[in-house]
């Protein structure tokens, strides 16, 4: 791999990462001797994920149980991070939450709920993070979502927030552009992780990686985009969304 492609910072805080996309991110940089922070609502699990990592890769892992809507838990959460591995050099944004429903059959608690993980998180995390991010440059990257940038029917509450993510993204990549932070996104579509197979009966085994005629991704194929907009080799890159989404969805042309 050529030199620029690897991640030469000390520290990374990584949410949403007991498992799915999260925690083969936080492999993908451990693995890069970073040392990475982790973080879920679950203690449990993030403390089997954290130890699993640590004991699995160079860089060093710890687990830290917080709920990304809660500012206190966030900011504990990175103060952690600063005193174990002092600073933070990459933040990957990755919790989410959603469910299905018809806008009509969103409650005032739904939408809270799926707004304030998506986008108040990663507003939280974010500003949490930012005077240690600042102090030596490091690179932002947020998980959005193909419904962000489209729409999704039946995902609408998901669909607004993850839009929301996206213009932050922009807008964060022109503020601190000066800092040498730089700040991207990843909007995947359909990624065969768990939660996909127990939706839609995907699993990552039926997934033909070596095949470009398809529509369903893997978490590494993520990972990857993840670490490039971490990496030197992003860093002509900020504020830019990058979708993942596989082959082209083109309807045909209608008749007239």
């Amino acid at each position: 791999m050529h030199d620029q492609f690897g991640l030469d910072g000390d520290a990374a805080i990584v949410t949403g990462a007991s498992r799915g996309i999260g925690r083969t991110v936080a492999e993908r940089f451990a693995d890069e001797g970073v040392d990475v922070t982790i973080c879920s609502r679950d203690d449990e699990e993030i403390t089997e994920a954290a130890t699993a990592i640590d004991e699995a890769y160079d860089g060093a892992c710890q687990g830290v149980a917080c709920d990304v809507r809660d500012r206190e838990t966030v900011e504990a959460m990175v103060a952690a991070t600063t005193e174990a591995y002092g600073g933070v050099d990459y933040l990957v944004n990755n919790a989410g939450a959603s469910f299905v429903a018809g806008f009509d059959d969103i409650s005032a608690n739904g939408l809270d709920s799926v707004v304030g993980v998506n986008l108040h998180g990663t507003v939280n995390c974010t500003q949490a993070a930012s005077d240690a991010l600042r102090e030596g440059g490091g690179a932002v990257v947020n998980v959005a979502s193909h419904a962000g940038q489209q729409g999704a029917p039946y995902m609408s509450h998901y669909a607004a927030a993850k839009a929301a993510v996206i213009n932050l993204t922009t807008t964060l990549g022109y503020e601190w552009a000066g800092d040498d932070v730089r700040v991207n996104c990843v909007a995947p579509g359909y990624v065969a992780t768990p939660g996909l197979e127990t939706q839609m009966g995907i699993s990552a085994e039926a997934v033909d990686r070596d095949t470009a005629d398809r529509t369903v991704g893997v978490e590494a194929e993520v990972a990857d985009a993840i670490q490039f907009l971490a990496s030197r080799a992003a860093s002509f890159l900020t504020g830019e969304t990058v979708p993942l989404k596989g082959k082209p969805q083109i309807e045909d042309t209608p008749e007239v």
